[in-house]
């Protein structure tokens, strides 16, 4: 009898495969180019080896879970290229020149860094209903693209968000912290 990763490449094959044109359809959509293409098909069939687990469950995936997950790797490798151009280039030089390979200076990448430790704490101490809205609003997702991942309403969606940011706010100045003025 063979092992389960005996079962589990087959059956990935065989789900991209099957949802191949869906995949590239929802990258067509954002713009994607054929390389970003691959790339999406690559980070698809990852996530549903991560997630899926075994062989019989990633073959039983539904279109509409296959397609959330293309939806949220596009974005996913959207987001990624944009911090990577943002990270190659500062145009607030004072001269207004811009630089390429430049960093912001250690004492404000620093504080940037501690506040998003702090950020993420305080929004760990959100309830539940609350968290993964306010988790996937602060990495970058729109509240329509929210509702449609979670599947609920927009405006369950767009409640939830407000009341966790309000939270979140609430919680941050109980710290004496304002993140308004942080760099």
């Amino acid at each position: 009898m063979g092992s389960p990763g005996d079962t589990l490449s087959p059956a990935l094959d065989a789900v991209v495969s099957r949802y191949a044109g869906m995949v590239r359809a929802v990258g067509h959509r954002y713009r994607l180019a054929d390389d970003d293409l691959e790339e999406l098909m690559q980070d698809v069939r990852i996530r549903l080896w991560r997630s899926r687990g075994s062989g019989e469950k990633i073959r039983q995936s539904p279109s509409s879970y296959v397609y959330r997950t293309a939806m949220s790797a596009a974005l996913d490798l959207i987001r990624r290229r944009r911090a990577r151009r943002e990270d190659r280039v500062d145009v607030d030089r004072p001269s207004g020149e811009a630089t390429f390979g430049t960093a912001p200076p250690a004492d404000v990448a620093l504080s940037r860094a501690e506040l998003a430790a702090t950020v993420g704490r305080a929004v760990d101490s959100l309830i539940d209903s609350r968290r993964p809205v306010v988790r996937m609003y602060l990495t970058g997702y729109t509240r329509e693209e929210i509702a449609r991942l979670l599947g609920w309403s927009e405006a369950k969606t767009r409640n939830l968000l407000y009341r966790g940011l309000e939270d979140v706010r609430r919680c941050l100045r109980g710290w004496n912290i304002d993140a308004e003025t942080q760099p």
